[in-house]
């Protein structure tokens, strides 16, 4: 683990190759799991406020899903999280050739919101936790459904941050993802030393 300002950042995000391949994992990540995704509370009322954006590209099941559910349900650790259909799929979710995307982001892609998707979503593989006094610990979550994303990383040897820079400058700003590169630097160092 380093510290950042008041982030706790396991090295993994550092050390660890990723590079998203949905045409590996078909979106898998948008229809696994036992929970919606995380959705911080603004963005709640951005989905609500955007809805008619990215409605056109919903499942029928999805929209069902959404008008059902609400634009965000608690889960059981008292977390909001995206709405499902059934008890894994991403209400916000849509199929195309396959492979299971985002709505949202689609709708975003062809500018007709400037809404990306929830931050949780364009931050994976990392998960971010924020603690009792306000800092924030960044750690990198592994997933068997990720496997094709890791193996294709260590290929290019991208590692997990560097991959998701444009959501890390997002969500943290541009600083912060200097400070990463400097730790992965001096890490790198370290290493040669050894």
């Amino acid at each position: 683990m380093i510290q950042i300002d008041d982030k706790i950042v396991s090295t993994d995000l550092l050390t660890e190759k990723f590079c998203c391949d949905p045409s590996r994992c078909k979106g898998a990540c948008c229809v696994e799991g036992n929970a919606g995704a995380p959705l911080e509370a603004e963005e709640i009322e951005i989905l609500e406020r955007e809805y008619e954006t990215y409605k056109p590209y919903l499942k029928p099941e999805g929209i069902a899903a959404i008008e059902r559910q609400g634009f965000m349900v608690v889960d059981r650790d008292g977390d909001y999280t995206t709405p499902l259909i059934g008890d894994a799929e991403c209400a916000f979710s849509f199929e195309e050739n396959g492979i299971t995307l985002c709505a949202i982001e689609r709708a975003y892609n062809e500018g007709r919101t400037g809404f990306v998707k929830p931050i949780s979503c364009h931050l994976y593989p990392i998960r971010v936790a924020v603690f009792g006094n306000g800092s924030v610990g960044l750690n990198y979550h592994r997933w068997n459904i990720c496997k094709s994303a890791c193996l294709q990383g260590r290929q290019y040897g991208v590692p997990v941050y560097r991959a998701l820079r444009t959501a890390i400058v997002r969500r943290f700003g541009e600083p912060f993802f200097q400070a990463l590169e400097e730790a992965e630097s001096l890490l790198n160092r370290q290493n040669d030393k050894k």
